[in-house]
């Protein structure tokens, strides 16, 4: 199937980036440790990085593919072009402005701040700094989602899911090479390389899909005309922009409480759903990129019978890998953390800090990629207030908890809230979708989710008791420790595998084409 193909192109992609994206986490622990500067790194790239969260993969992209393609049906490619250039013209005037604004406040800020008066003082006064250098990068990365929907329209994945490889290789250039070039250089002078890589990646998320969109016709030009696609894209947008601007400051809530509360907190919180997303990234997301036309389509056309048989599928898919890829980081968490992290300036504290913080997130892991997909068929429907109500909901219930565990629980309490809200947002919206089409309930899968909860169950096991015969003790050499985390991964995927046929869960068929896909592409 066509669907399925594009499935395994985005998700090929989306794992190459995910493993830059470790390499990139990687080298900066390395020369940062978990120390204030890389807190203070992470809490001022959460907002302009939040931004391809807020229109990349949320309003702007929601809004503007079903009306793009309804532009295409009604004057064809030329027409749908012409609404690229409207959307992208509107979209580069308000980042440059969101860009300005931001800065300036920051640095009103700061300017009437006392200067170092604290260590907690001092955090966010580099935060702020950093902030300041970092949010043009909002410019780059909105206009990149203009071009990546348009392509997603003209059956074009690759150049979208390419997208974050540009920022991580940047970056990892950039620290890399002032590592190289600069070994007298203070941490200060090696951040903003990181910065400058961050900015440069940036530049070439937008470049790219804008010149892969100039092979389809695209021609670019200026236009600040409100017709009616215009205005529609706009009345779309505004509702899931709150929605998502909730969710926005859901995460700089957490991370700003992470500054706070420590040095580390910020850096172990990030890094920890850094290796939640890795297949998160993989399979979710690339899945819900290539099912979101279809139910779009689907919607369009009125045919809920195809909408909802999708919508199951990409569901089925989605659950069948990420239960059991979180219970495997749950149980490998310490030593894949020593086997990523802990070299440089990453000590042993900083993993025994960081396991428990991992263990939880990864439990979060299926609602995550269920809320992600289940958003879309409420924008496939143009239903944009259910998903702002679970939005508040998730977010009030976000800060009431972590409030309440970040004292007994410390870093991890914050983590365990952020699972809570995610797993009631996840409980609500299906509520929400069967009460709209009994079609799309869970209870068509319940009988395939009971089979994948009993094979994750019994290869959690199992890989949790070869790792405490198997793995070598902490201080080992770090070939061995590879090995056997590697050994440990490939022989629990093998044993669920072999479970899933042995059990007959449907779908299992085409999990396998893209692991097929994967390990044997030409």
């Amino acid at each position: 199937m066509s669907h399925l193909k594009n499935i395994g192109i985005v998700s090929g992609v989306t794992m190459t980036s995910r493993v830059l994206g470790l390499c990139r986490d990687m080298l900066t622990t390395a020369v940062f440790g978990a120390g204030a500067l890389n807190s203070a790194f992470v809490t001022a790239f959460t907002l302009p990085n939040l931004f391809r969260r807020l229109l990349g993969e949320g309003a702007l992209t929601a809004a503007f593919i079903p009306t793009l393609q309804e532009e295409w049906k009604r004057g064809g490619r030329p027409a749908a072009m012409s609404l690229v250039n409207r959307v992208a013209s509107w979209v580069l005037l308000a980042t440059l402005a969101i860009a300005a604004s931001a800065s300036l406040l920051i640095l009103a800020a700061l300017a009437l701040s006392p200067s170092g008066a604290s260590a907690l003082a001092a955090r966010w006064e580099t935060a702020g700094r950093l902030a300041v250098l970092l949010f043009p990068y909002v410019v780059f990365v909105c206009l990149s989602a203009v071009f990546s929907a348009a392509l997603q329209v003209c059956g074009r994945f690759l150049e979208p899911a390419l997208s974050p490889v540009w920022l991580n290789l940047s970056m990892i250039a950039l620290l890399g090479g002032s590592v190289l070039l600069g070994g007298s250089l203070p941490d200060a002078a090696r951040m903003r390389w990181l910065c400058a890589g961050v900015l440069l990646g940036g530049f070439f998320q937008m470049a790219v899909p804008a010149a892969a969109l100039l092979r389809e016709g695209w021609r670019p030009r200026l236009s600040l005309e409100r017709d009616a696609p215009v205005r529609q894209i706009a009345r779309l947008m505004l509702p899931m922009l709150f929605g998502s601007a909730v969710y926005l400051l859901n995460m700089a809530v957490s991370r700003a409480i992470g500054l706070s509360l420590n040095d580390a907190a910020a850096t172990v919180l990030n890094l920890s759903s850094r290796l939640m997303e890795l297949p998160i990234g993989v399979f979710a997301v690339a899945v819900t990129t290539v099912v979101f036309p279809l139910i779009s389509r689907h919607a369009a056309a009125g045919d809920a019978a195809a909408l909802a048989a999708d919508y199951r599928r990409g569901m089925r898919l989605i659950l069948m890998v990420n239960i059991p890829a979180a219970a495997g980081l749950a149980v490998l968490a310490e030593p894949v953390i020593r086997l990523l992290f802990q070299r440089g300036n990453f000590a042993a504290a900083d993993t025994a800090l960081m396991s428990p913080v991992l263990v939880v997130f990864a439990c979060g892991l299926p609602f995550l990629s269920f809320v992600n997909l289940a958003l879309r068929v409420f924008y496939a429907r143009k239903d944009t207030r259910t998903p702002v109500r679970a939005a508040l909901g998730s977010f009030a219930l976000n800060v009431l908890l972590s409030l309440a565990l970040m004292g007994p629980l410390s870093t991890a309490g914050l983590a365990l809230a952020g699972n809570l809200a995610a797993a009631a947002q996840a409980f609500w919206l299906q509520r929400r979708l069967v009460a709209g089409d009994p079609a799309l309930g869970l209870r068509f899968l319940a009988r395939d989710l009971a089979k994948i909860l009993a094979a994750t169950a019994v290869m959690g096991l199992a890989v949790a008791a070869a790792a405490r015969a198997w793995l070598p003790a902490p201080g080992a050499p770090l070939p061995a420790l590879a090995f056997g985390v590697l050994s440990l991964a490939a022989s629990g995927a093998a044993l669920y595998g072999g479970l899933l046929w042995l059990l007959r869960v449907q779908g299992r068929g085409e999990a396998a084409a893209l692991l097929r896909r994967r390990l044997f592409r030409r």
